[in-house]
């Protein structure tokens, strides 16, 4: 298992080009957050597809990290989205995740996405991570 500061310091030198933060992570679980800017909506002033796909998938990579331990190679399989409501254009986006079965070989996790300050979910989505089979030492 790896810690939210151990993720955090990975993350920032693996994916320096992401601007998600950790919230917390453990109990098979994450809460990410995005901060949200220009850059980051969609003409209508709604925050964009890709952004909420960006988070879901961030959420679940911090949980299945946090479950065990820091993984590079562990890959999205598949993501599912639904985009539930529309998100506001002055809040940040917070994805809370649960992974649901930890295996051997895969992770599957679902995500509820919210405009921070908001009770109602904008988008849910479900997902599946390929683990990289881990070396033994004999």
């Amino acid at each position: 298992m790896s810690t939210k500061e151990e993720i955090t310091e990975f993350l920032s030198k693996e994916f320096p080009q992401s601007t998600v933060s950790v919230v917390e992570v453990g109990n098979q679980g994450s809460t990410v957050r995005q901060e949200i800017g220009s850059a980051h909506l969609r003409p209508g002033g709604t925050v964009s597809g890709p952004v909420l796909m960006a988070v879901a998938d961030s959420a679940l990579y911090v949980a299945i990290l946090g479950e065990i331990g820091l993984v590079p190679l562990a890959v999205t399989t598949n993501l599912n989205i639904n985009f539930l409501r529309k998100p506001s254009a002055d809040s940040a986006i917070l994805g809370a995740c649960i992974l649901l079965k930890v295996g051997k070989g895969l992770v599957v996790g679902e995500v509820f996405l919210y405009s921070e300050g908001h009770e109602e979910p904008v988008a849910h989505a479900v997902g599946t991570y390929s683990i990289p089979p881990r070396k033994t030492v004999k």
